[in-house]
């Protein structure tokens, strides 16, 4: 293994100066590994022009899957990183069927920045493409499926729309849902495709999955909870509904805007605005 620049990511094999794809893969089991890499690698996923890359966690020292993601999403060279488990396998679909599934995509929704083969839709609604221990060649869903979260298993992450994992988040559960999730705020899509390959795990939910959750949770509502956003020459009301600020929109929506102005000249008045022009004028 060949340490690269990021603390804790090594590039297994040769590392081509311009890849096209980047794997990157949290080690627990080296044999796995090494089996899921020959898998790739006979499935066209050639050293020509992509890099394998590893964070080790089969020692004592850990690195968890928001942390470690990250890191390796900052070392990767490709304009697509495959973050993968090592318990995946190649069945028929290959390196030519995954270029043709994200070639679609692109013309499908230019604004996709995660794709994977299962997630889900809505509540009660999946969409998938996959073999596991659940089921054999399944489908489920027209796909591209556009999905709220995806599983771990597979996320295939274009590297030029700056997206990742949260920093205040930790473990190893959910952090699909999490990366849809900054895809989604910042303005992006995530997708279920029809990319079939197998996954040897049919997942696990340990004594930490309860955990994980409630953190998942009390971040994600906390983020996205409705708020008052005081800028340096506005005051914003953000919430999850739309609201049509035009002349034309609603009445309620009319009665939203008014309000939102009467804060605001109400906040400037306050002594503690009238203090902070007061000191900016005296340090001009």
């Amino acid at each position: 293994m060949t340490n690269v620049s990021t603390a804790g990511v090594f590039s297994i094999g040769t590392r081509p100066l311009s890849p096209s794809y980047s794997i990157g893969t949290l080690v627990t089991d080296r044999r796995q590994h090494a089996e899921m890499r020959a898998s790739l690698l006979a499935g066209g996923f050639s050293e020509a022009d992509c890099e394998f890359l590893v964070i080790d966690n089969s020692g004592v020292v850990q690195t968890d899957a928001y942390r470690g993601l990250n890191a390796l999403l900052n070392a990767a060279a490709a304009p697509i990183v495959i973050l993968c488990h090592q318990d995946i396998r190649l069945l028929q679909d290959g390196r030519a069927d995954l270029d043709a599934r994200l070639q679609d995509l692109n013309t499908h929704d230019p604004m996709w920045a995660v794709a994977g083969n299962a997630g889900g839709v809505a509540p009660g609604v999946l969409a998938m493409r996959i073999t596991d221990p659940h089921s054999r060649d399944r489908t489920v869903g027209a796909l591209p499926a556009s999905v709220q979260s995806l599983d771990e298993n597979l996320l295939i992450v274009r590297r030029d729309c700056r997206i990742g994992f949260s920093v205040d988040l930790s473990g190893y559960h959910f952090y699909g849902s999490d990366i849809c999730l900054h895809a989604k705020n910042s303005g992006y899509s995530a997708y279920v495709i029809d990319f079939h390959l197998e996954h040897l795990s049919p997942g696990r939910k340990g004594a930490d999955f309860a955990l994980a959750e409630a953190a998942f949770r009390t971040k994600w509502s906390r983020a996205i909870a409705p708020r008052w956003l005081q800028t340096t020459c506005s005051l914003i009301r953000l919430s999850s509904g739309p609201v049509n600020w035009s002349k034309s929109g609603t009445i309620s929506d009319r009665l939203a805007r008014t309000f939102e102005r009467s804060v605001a000249k109400a906040l400037r008045r306050m002594p503690r605005a009238r203090e902070s022009t007061k000191v900016r004028a005296v340090q001009r």
